[in-house]
């Protein structure tokens, strides 16, 4: 979506000047604007978006994660919001560490109990005061966090069902892999 330069400068101007202490950056990527927010902050922020007649980001779209394992505050989590009324959309962005955890914006928008249930699920990362954080996409006896970078690709457990005791069980993967000899020539390569 592009938008016009002098829309965007404005709402730029206006943003920095009616929140200075509470955002970190605010930039311009390919017609699309980023805020940058402490963790503290993203609430307030979040509010204002929402209830100020100058923005009206009556939606919040999409909240998404990103692992930085060699980060110290390693994740990285995102809010879309769509002003409908401007048809205008910004990325509020914070960076929080392993362990600490987020504010919920459940009270704001209803769209947030499952978008962060799914962020919760897929990252481990905690939303306080969230009405019903629980595992939405994986089974809740689940161990660990699918999208973290140190989550092994085949997970820790295996589900089967085992014809003679009429049940499923869980059990702990085992995987072993064979040594193997792999031919690299090509059959392109010239042969004399």
């Amino acid at each position: 979506m592009r938008y016009n330069l002098n829309k965007l400068n404005y709402f730029i101007n206006y943003v920095t000047e009616l929140l200075p202490k509470y955002l970190e950056s605010v930039h311009v990527n390919r017609n699309a604007i980023f805020l940058t927010v402490s963790k503290e902050n993203i609430a307030m922020v979040s509010v204002v978006l929402r209830h100020h007649l100058g923005f009206r980001f009556d939606s919040l779209l999409d909240i998404w994660a990103i692992d930085r394992p060699a980060m110290e505050e390693r994740f990285k989590v995102g809010y879309n919001f769509l002003s409908v009324f401007y048809n205008f959309r910004v990325i509020v962005y914070t960076t929080i560490a392993k362990d600490h955890f987020l504010d919920s914006m459940t009270f704001l928008f209803q769209s947030a109990n499952w978008l962060e249930r799914e962020v919760w699920d897929m990252f481990g990362i905690f939303f306080i005061n969230h009405p019903d954080l629980r595992r939405i996409l994986t089974d809740y006896g689940f161990t660990g966090f699918p999208l973290r970078k140190d989550f092994p690709l085949s997970g820790y457990t295996q589900v089967r069902y085992d014809e003679e005791s009429k049940k499923v069980l869980m059990e702990p993967l085992e995987l072993s892999q064979e040594f193997r000899y792999f031919n690299f020539s090509s059959p392109w390569e010239d042969l004399s």
